[in-house]
């Protein structure tokens, strides 16, 4: 099976990824450990708003007309401050920083280099904007949290090859509504970060 993995630069074919986006991202984040209670409406704001950021990076992989994976990132001095914030605490320069957002890729399509690949295209894109970092963050959720499968996957390693680190003591919250919730709580986000 071949899959193409493209960044898409076009705003119009941006646009009309929207819906398969957004479900796409429920899909994937209703899963540990983000546990998240996702709207369409909730989505469609999101990713708007996202795409409105000049230097924002969209690369999708796609199994015929079908996007069975994405993965997102942009400037981290266009990013909330929940993101930003923690940076400059920790006295990093946000200007000089690419945020990975969400990378989400169906089950049935991971174990083939997809995950690398959008890895190699975001890195692409942050050196051309001139970042010498990048940052991305990961939900930490406790290890007797009663949703917690029997045999999570772990991505650490994976990270880890990638060259990213976890950052002791730089870490974030950032709000949604978990499953089976009717309320936003905050979660505690770890930042992991390389060097380009």
């Amino acid at each position: 099976m071949t899959i193409d993995v493209r960044s898409l630069i076009d705003p119009e074919e941006r646009r009309a990824t929207i819906p398969a986006l957004y479900d796409l991202r429920i899909r994937i984040f209703r899963g540990w450990p983000y546990l998240y209670e996702g709207t369409a409406d909730y989505e469609a704001d999101y990713l708007a708003e996202f795409f409105r950021e000049p230097g924002a990076v969209l690369v999708v992989a796609k199994d015929g007309d079908a996007i069975v994976g994405a993965a997102t990132a942009s400037p981290m001095a266009a990013q909330k401050p929940e993101f930003q914030e923690p940076l400059r605490r920790h006295g990093l320069d946000v200007a000089r920083i690419f945020y990975f957002g969400e990378s989400v890729l169906l089950p049935a399509f991971q174990g083939q280099g997809i995950g690398h690949r959008f890895f190699d295209a975001r890195e692409a894109a942050a050196r051309a904007a001139g970042a010498v970092q990048t940052a991305f963050c990961a939900v930490i959720r406790p290890e007797d949290h009663p949703m917690r499968p029997e045999a999570p996957r772990d991505l650490h390693p994976f990270w880890r090859a990638r060259g990213y680190t976890p950052v002791e003591g730089l870490t974030g919250t950032l709000a949604w509504q978990d499953l089976g919730d009717d309320f936003e709580s905050a979660h505690l986000m770890q930042f992991w970060m390389r060097d380009l």
